[in-house]
């Protein structure tokens, strides 16, 4: 499988120099996209069809996460790159492939697509949806580490954040997982969940009050307290009620 990789960094001499390292890997990757300023690129890079963005941290106008969040959606992986440290919780938030330090180090940088090649064969295996399958009370959610196997039932919320979602299970555990709500949506609309706004989908059996307003509130047991949408207000009501 030949991958297809973009650069974006506001130096110059920088895009250069990985592609020059990259060029190593030549045989399974392919760069089809170089760009220099970040507010110029997201169309371009929208259009490439890829599979990974190596995409500097520090930038002018738009850093790299600003970057991610002017996309709006996306279907690639991300490795960040960048010559300061203080970024790795942020991008660890992000879900991100990999985070290297300028000068970049060609086993870091192996090490690097190697877990590339892992995320986007496990993306290409589990999908999300499987028409041919009857309705399933479990869902495997593709994340950096591995698959993670969860049942329904145990979802209280799922919260968009750019173009992740995050899963806050009954356990208080959180998983990440590079998919957009809206893919999420098919895989949940055969037990009792709800969109009720555009950043967060509901587990409705977790409400454990209803605060009326505009389009109201949601108060979750795990104490979260989530506005609804005055589009959702009908539709949840109808539920509640």
């Amino acid at each position: 499988m030949m991958l297809r990789a973009a650069i974006l960094d506001d130096e110059i001499r920088g895009t250069k120099l990985l592609a020059h390292k990259l060029a190593v890997f030549e045989s399974e990757m392919q760069v089809v996209g170089v760009f220099n300023q970040p507010a110029l690129a997201a169309d371009a890079v929208a259009a490439l069809n890829i599979d990974v963005i190596f995409l500097d941290v520090e930038m002018p106008v738009l850093n790299g996460f600003q970057f991610l969040e002017k996309l709006g959606s996306f279907d690639f992986e991300v490795i960040f790159t960048t010559a300061y440290d203080s970024y790795t919780l942020e991008a660890l938030r992000l879900s991100a492939v990999d985070y290297l330090l300028k000068p970049i180090d060609e086993e870091e940088l192996q090490t690097a697509i190697t877990r590339l090649k892992k995320r986007v064969n496990e993306k290409a295996k589990y999908k999300l949806v499987k028409p041919d399958k009857k309705p399933s009370n479990r869902l495997a959610l593709p994340t950096a580490e591995g698959v993670y196997i969860v049942d329904k039932a145990n979802i209280i919320r799922v919260e968009a954040m750019s173009n992740y979602s995050v899963f806050l299970l009954t356990d208080a555990k959180k998983i990440v997982v590079s998919k957009t709500l809206k893919e999420f949506e098919p895989a949940l609309n055969d037990v009792n969940f709800m969109r009720i706004n555009r950043s967060v989908i509901v587990n409705l059996d977790f409400v454990v009050k209803y605060r009326k307003g505009d389009g109201g509130t949601l108060e979750l047991s795990d104490g979260s307290e989530i506005e609804v949408s005055p589009q959702k207000k009908e539709a949840l009501l109808l539920w509640l009620y």
